[in-house]
């Protein structure tokens, strides 16, 4: 299997390229895809979770880093809650593992947007921008 990530003009040329001269004696299957997330991404979004379970009580009650995560893909992914076998609800998850760079990108908007309003210190904004 041959992957080649799409970023620019350039990238497509190069494609193009490698499709000619490809060997079509058996069928081929080229997907297009969002690329999933990136190490750096995934590395932020920790991050972010961990400054925001160590700063904000909500309700009441400290939340673990997983517990924020849950949260706040429900909110950039609109999920619904369903009453749960012996009470309570039950919020349907989705898993972060499988969202592209976009989706990401929105999840960062609405923890950066959440921290404002709480007034959270954020801990690694150089590793947010990239910079080691």
């Amino acid at each position: 299997m041959t992957e080649f990530a799409l970023k620019s003009v350039g990238d497509i040329a190069r494609i193009m390229g490698y499709l000619h001269a490809t060997d079509l004696t058996k069928p081929k299957l080229v997907v297009i895809k969002d690329e999933k997330r990136p190490d750096v991404s995934n590395r932020k979004m920790w991050a972010m979770l961990r400054d925001v379970s160590q700063q904000v009580e909500w309700y009441g009650k400290k939340l673990s880093d997983e517990d924020w995560k849950h949260i706040f893909s429900a909110s950039v992914e609109k999920q619904r809650a369903v009453p749960g076998l012996d009470g309570g609800f039950v919020v349907l998850g989705i898993s972060t593992r499988k969202q592209s760079q976009k989706w990401f990108s929105d999840l960062f908007e609405v923890i950066h947007a959440f921290g404002a309003e709480q007034g959270v210190k954020w801990s690694q904004v150089d590793l947010w921008e990239g910079r080691y």
